[in-house]
């Protein structure tokens, strides 16, 4: 195998819960390969750099095997390794993000009947 598309790889390699997930994110700009934005059929081969940005941060990563097929997570994480700046940085940014986390002003409790009419009250809304 001398190479496979982009989207496929990351399909298998569980950066992305779908293909066309996969898909999307190389169309909006969110993965690059060796420097260039890559389009979902850009052929990756061993040895690529990729970096890519999903809903659990940004990865920088260099393809050390092929797969077309998703398998195993186990068997997923043998086909990259991520670099230690990239480690380090969703790790800082997962800290952040417990940080903010304890800012959270939700109420305690629902509110009650009455606090329920104070608000329809307040919002201008009539039952």
């Amino acid at each position: 195998m001398t190479g496979t598309r982009i989207d496929k790889w990351l399909w298998a390699a569980r950066f992305f819960r779908t293909r066309e997930l996969a898909s999307k994110a190389c169309e909006l700009g969110r993965v690059t390969s060796n420097g260039v934005r890559a389009k979902p059929a850009r052929e990756v081969k061993a040895g690529d750099r990729i970096a890519l940005e999903n809903e659990t941060g940004k990865f920088d990563v260099e393809v050390l095997e092929l797969s077309q097929q998703r398998g195993p997570a186990a068997v997923a994480q043998t086909l990259y390794s991520e670099t230690e700046e990239s480690v380090a940085a969703r790790k800082l940014a997962v800290e952040q993000r417990k940080l903010m986390g304890a800012m959270d002003f939700a109420p305690a409790k629902r509110p009650s009947k009455r606090d329920r009419r104070l608000i329809h009250s307040f919002s201008g809304k009539r039952h």
